[in-house]
């Protein structure tokens, strides 16, 4: 039995010598700064497969979708770069958003004034994100349509219109 209880803890010691080596050479802390966001996203998706497996109720879709989501825009943040955010902080509304739609769609009876709320907070997001994307190049590529669209609708003043049109509908 001695022989036994031996193994376990040269196992154990190896395992504890091999965690101390790669957290000094940054492995963990490489890994918790990248990897955090898997802390949202996990419990977000285990709330989905809880009501998509008749184990709970609708009304863990909120938090399942606002974490999700929350999830999914951190992950992505960390992983490519933080500087995303100054752009992408509308999906922060969006989150919001997802959780209570999904909540509206699988709840029995129907909440009524969900989905205008939740229409409302998605379309409040995209219109942020917009305005978030004029900072960038965007603004020049509006100016450009802009212009573009003016000439056009400046040369073709002088061509003649068809007359079925001329005098209105």
């Amino acid at each position: 039995m001695s022989s036994r209880n031996d193994l376990k803890l040269g196992l154990f010691i190896v395992i504890a010598g091999i965690v101390i080596l790669l957290g000094k050479l940054g492995v963990f802390g490489f890994l918790g700064r990248t990897l955090w966001p898997l802390v949202l996203l996990i419990p977000g998706l285990v709330l989905h497969m809880l009501f998509f497996g008749n184990r709970a109720r609708a009304t863990v879709l909120v938090p399942g979708g606002i974490l999700t989501v929350y999830g999914l825009l951190f992950l992505l943040c960390s992983t490519i770069n933080w500087k995303l955010m100054s752009y992408l902080w509308p999906a922060l509304l969006l989150g919001i958003a997802v959780g209570m739609y999904e909540y509206y769609l699988f709840e029995k009876p129907r909440p009524s004034a969900l989905l205008p709320a939740s229409i409302i907070l998605g379309l409040a997001s995209l219109v942020l994100f917009f305005f978030s994307l004029l900072h960038t190049a965007v603004i020049y590529i509006l100016a450009v349509l802009l212009i573009v669209g003016g000439i056009w609708l400046i040369a073709g003043r002088g061509k003649p219109r068809d007359r079925k049109w001329k005098n209105g509908w």
